[in-house]
């Protein structure tokens, strides 16, 4: 199990025990998180669903593809978020891309800025990562001041990228090189 710590939040895979949990989140921020990201059918907010999701992350960190972890704040023990570093490729690219959601009532705070930075150092430090990509959408302003807090250059715009709420919408696209963290 891959743990990781920043000064206010500790990072953990999820288990079956926090299912729960974590699907009272998503329906939380459910309207928050549709905003920037494709709306989901509603048997996606179910533990059923959840439990399938969670099994198929773990199979693709078995495989090497994919590590992701619930956002736990150190004082209160409260799942605020999760993390991911996903598409994981190995050489001859050594890449991968990070996502990141945080709980509304957590935003504004740094704790994404926390999250990335930690997520960043394992995938460079530890995994041995080449670059790393993030995807964030022109209005998610938010998200891409902590992209540029961590160090991640804006290299340009994906057209028509990604199918949010019935448009295609256009994504900035982030890097980070292991050089530069």
């Amino acid at each position: 199990m891959v743990l990781l710590k920043s000064s206010r939040l500790y990072f953990r895979p999820l288990s079956e025990q926090d299912i729960d949990e974590f699907v009272e989140l998503l329906i939380r921020n459910k309207q928050f998180w549709t905003i920037f990201e494709p709306k989901h059918p509603e048997p996606f907010y179910t533990r059923e669903a959840q439990l399938e999701k969670l099994a198929e992350a773990k199979q693709a960190q078995r495989l090497g593809k994919e590590y992701s972890w619930g956002i736990y704040h150190t004082d209160t023990n409260r799942l605020i978020g999760s993390v991911s570093i996903y598409s994981i490729r190995r050489l001859p690219f050594a890449s991968a891309y990070i996502g990141y959601s945080l709980d509304e009532d957590h935003t504004k705070q740094g704790y994404g800025t926390e999250a990335v930075e930690a997520a960043l150092r394992f995938a460079f430090r530890e995994f041995g990562l080449h670059r790393v990509e993030a995807m964030v959408s022109p209005k998610n302003e938010a998200s891409q001041k902590v992209l540029e807090k961590v160090g991640m250059f804006r290299e340009g715009t994906l057209r028509k990228n990604l199918f949010i709420n019935g448009v295609w919408e256009d994504h900035y696209l982030y890097s980070m090189l292991e050089e530069d963290f």
